[in-house]
């Protein structure tokens, strides 16, 4: 075997074992952030709760767990690019999110309060060990192939989540106890990440830093130093700034439908095994068409795959709010599966493409906080508007104005102006 195959070799390995991570991890937002947790808060740990007190009190959940990680990611980003620990702050979040994970296991009825701050708690280990592994993707992949990697993450992370979901809907039938079956249901989560996060723990290795070593003496004190400089410098990547602008806004209607739609649709009267087998169907649904997202990039570009996604979610809300039957859900639950992995991992490749390399996971901070501050909007003024009016309906259509004015301001991004100014900082 020549060198160039040896090479090539070991690329796929590396792209293969970084890919395994959103195949490990995904089995958290699906499992516990979209299909089992938010359904088990409002008939178990927010049993005793009246009315729709426990949509909104989820809502309030969210929206702290989101503001929690917004704080952390810029300033965990700075620190790890200026001490050389990507990967190794990786490792720390992602066992620190599988530990607290399985305490969701001792959430019994009633503990909606336990339950909350459990599910903040492993959601900071989940989000800040996102912001890592986004960060190491301009470090594995060449930039030709920068789409269609991320692509193929996204794809890996429905399929690992699809299945343990499914694996989960099995025991579910299996267990007369449905209280029992979800607390089993969120073991499994923990112990999944686990073992799905051991590829890319020995086969990626730390990205090379920039740093000097008076970061090394004192990184807090440098990475604070450093964010600061960057927020000035913020106008020097224009670009970037507005792309990150509007995924801050269309990210945020695209989170809360995520995070809210089955307690949305356990509030109006479907059942549960329509809400987890919806959830499913998503999932698997997700994969061709995170691939394909990838294959359209190729043609008629990032940007342009992204406004069809937002079009398709902008129905999705109208929709939502004539909801009233289980066909309806199993509907919308296609078509978000059509757009949801490919709108967010083209997200994600694009704003690689206009990245300085020396600052991937300081500006992944910077990503990862307009996402999570735009996350806590979204299920606040769904919170809000649920409880001002007594009902989740007008909470759901309310999420169009993320879509529209996200796609709006997404047209004022010049991705080649920013790609070059990228190539011109390293």
């Amino acid at each position: 075997m020549s060198d160039q195959e040896l090479q090539e070799k070991d690329y796929r390995k590396v792209i293969t074992s970084w890919v395994m991570y959103d195949w490990a991890y995904s089995a958290f937002a699906t499992t516990v952030v979209a299909a089992i947790l938010p359904v088990y808060y409002s008939k178990v740990a927010g049993a005793a709760l009246t009315g729709n007190k426990a949509t909104v009190y989820w809502g309030y959940t969210t929206a702290i767990a989101l503001m929690i990680t917004a704080l952390l990611s810029p300033i965990m980003g700075a620190i790890a690019d200026y001490t050389g620990a990507k990967k190794r702050f990786l490792m720390c979040f992602t066992y620190f999110g599988i530990f607290i994970t399985a305490f969701l296991y001792f959430v019994t009825t009633g503990d909606w309060l336990i339950a909350s701050v459990v599910f903040i708690l492993s959601n900071i280990g989940f989000a800040v060990s996102d912001l890592f592994y986004n960060s190491l993707l301009p470090h594995v992949a060449k930039p030709e192939d920068i789409d269609q990697v991320s692509t193929r993450g996204y794809a890996f992370g429905y399929l690992g989540g699809g299945i343990l979901l499914g694996v989960n809907v099995i025991m579910f039938k299996l267990i007369s106890d449905g209280e029992m079956a979800a607390r089993l249901s969120f073991l499994t989560v923990s112990i999944w990440w686990s073992i799905f996060s051991i590829p890319l723990m020995l086969n990626v290795k730390e990205p090379a830093t920039k740093s000097k070593n008076s970061y090394r003496k004192n990184p807090i004190k440098s990475a604070f130093k450093n964010l600061i400089t960057t927020f000035r410098d913020l106008t020097h990547y224009r670009q970037l700034f507005i792309f990150l602008t509007a995924f801050w806004i269309y990210n945020d209607g695209i989170g809360t439908i995520i995070k809210m739609a089955t307690i949305y649709g356990a509030e109006i009267g479907i059942d549960t095994n329509t809400l987890i087998g919806t959830l499913l169907m998503t999932q698997f649904v997700g994969i061709p068409f995170a691939f394909g997202f990838g294959w359209l990039a190729k043609r008629i570009g990032s940007k342009s795959c992204i406004y069809l996604g937002l079009i398709v979610y902008t129905l999705i809300s109208i929709a939502g709010y004539f909801m009233s039957r289980a066909l309806h859900f199993w509907i919308l639950g296609l078509m978000v599966g059509t757009v949801q992995g490919g709108t967010q991992a083209l997200s994600r490749s694009l704003y690689s493409s206009m990245l300085p390399k020396s600052k991937t996971a300081e500006f992944f901070g910077f990503y990862g906080m307009s996402s999570k501050f735009a996350g806590v909007v979204g299920p606040l003024i769904f919170a809000l508007v649920g409880q001002i009016a007594g009902s989740s309906r007008l909470s759901i259509i309310s999420l169009t104005i993320f879509f529209i004015a996200g796609g709006f301001l997404l047209s004022y991004v010049n991705v080649e102006e920013g790609v070059r100014i990228a190539r011109q900082e390293d």
